[in-house]
């Protein structure tokens, strides 16, 4: 018997992979202006507070991405009004709505510096907020405040000059020491951890043991679901220019 040996063909198809969205290291100026990086961090124009100016802007722009580390500059005048005008700041959108119960760590780098003219009043922070459900309103906020420029954080109470008085004193958490603060600003409770001594422009620590020493000393239920991690600045009057050179935030 003979058999024919037909050639087969085996044609493979050309997969064509979505290419990556090249980064935007352009200027951003709008109130609400969002500039995603990546699938891991967002940079928000939170200008909340601008009806509250008499003038002034506020920009900023991505400058670079490697991994998670990223790099960003924010520019800002703000004149008029006692009040926040805005937080420009890199949010994290990736690893959130788990209950704090349930992280382990949530280690970060930020290395900044700060230029200016004449007086400003604006920090630089970490700012998390808590919720009783995965992305449902925010119950807490924490903050961790890296330098205070003139700024105060809410308080419940108050000394006779006018001065913030802490809850608690010289606490050691990530390598530094600070005095925490707490009240509410009519939303959350606010808990703000500020340094005892200067201004931390280079911080490399784990978030998550400010979130412990909270949920053991100050109420703060493990069952809370982290909803938001952001980092930046806080603008309320003059003329300042923010650097961050390198940042990550993880959770872990």
């Amino acid at each position: 018997m003979l058999f024919t040996l037909l050639p087969i063909i085996l044609a493979t198809a050309a997969v064509t992979l979505p290419l990556a969205s090249p980064l935007d290291t352009s200027a951003h100026c709008g109130q609400w202006d969002s500039v995603g990086a990546g699938s891991t961090y967002s940079l928000l124009l939170d200008q909340w507070g601008l009806s509250g100016a008499t003038s002034g802007s506020d920009c900023a722009r991505i400058t670079s991405l490697q991994g998670s580390t990223i790099a960003w500059v924010t520019n800002w005048t703000w004149t008029g009004g006692s009040g926040v005008k805005s937080f420009t700041n890199m949010q994290l959108d990736v690893g959130l709505d788990r209950q704090l119960a349930n992280i382990t760590s949530i280690p970060t780098v930020w290395d900044w510096s700060q230029s200016t003219q004449g007086k400003i009043v604006a920090d630089v922070a970490y700012d998390l907020f808590t919720s009783a459900t995965p992305g449902g309103s925010g119950a807490n906020e924490i903050m961790i405040w890296l330098a205070n420029f003139n700024a105060g954080p809410i308080s419940a109470v108050y000394n006779s000059d006018g001065t913030p008085q802490p809850v608690a004193s010289n606490i050691s958490l990530a390598g530094h020491t600070w005095d925490l603060y707490s009240g509410s600003n009519g939303a959350n409770n606010v808990f703000s951890f500020l340094p005892t001594n200067g201004t931390i422009t280079t911080f490399n620590g784990d978030v998550n043991t400010f979130l412990k020493y909270l949920t053991a000393h100050e109420g703060l239920s493990t069952s809370q679901y982290l909803i938001t991690a952001q980092a930046g600045t806080e603008a309320t009057s003059g003329t300042a220019t923010l650097t961050t050179t390198k940042y990550s935030l993880t959770i872990e």
